[in-house]
């Protein structure tokens, strides 16, 4: 059975938080990968950042809903929120728009257990780790490859 150090990208191409997004979205496009680990200055992982959280950055932004009663208005999204909206579209490096809790595995995952983890917490990208050093990197496309081989 294929495992996680069989079909993960070794060569792995990450970003710091003080990384620019325009730095960001140049390295996207000019290595042609969906997103990056996110390290601190000792090299451990502490984040991930993707395209997605570049196309976030750039949507409208949503007003929020205030309702009068009385003579009070009630806002129907929560503070915290607007703020986060507010934060990831303002954004001028990836500190302001990466994603701290990020599902990772270790070498011997299977494959299919990689899929099936992929598929339920709804991630593209997931960290190949030893503790938390970065070994390798697995996409989706990784996983079709890996797929393909086993079948071979």
């Amino acid at each position: 059975m294929l495992k996680a150090k069989d079909i993960m990208t070794s060569d792995v191409i990450s970003v710091s938080t003080s990384t620019t997004v325009e730095e960001f979205a140049r390295i996207l496009v000019e290595r042609r990968i969906s997103g990056a680990p996110v390290i601190d200055d000792q090299g451990s992982l502490i984040g991930i950042v993707t395209e997605n959280d570049l196309i976030r950055k750039n949507k409208k932004f949503h007003i929020p809903t205030i309702v009068r009663l009385f003579d009070a208005y009630i806002m129907l999204e929560s503070k915290s929120r607007i703020e986060q909206e507010i934060k990831e579209m303002a954004a001028v490096t990836v500190d302001d728009i990466y994603r701290k809790g990020v599902v990772t595995i270790g070498e011997d995952t299977p494959v299919d257990e990689i899929a099936t983890i992929m598929s339920e917490k709804a991630v593209h990208l997931i960290p190949v780790v030893e503790g938390k050093k970065i070994k390798g990197i697995i996409g989706k496309i990784d996983i079709i490859k890996g797929l393909s081989l086993g079948n071979a």
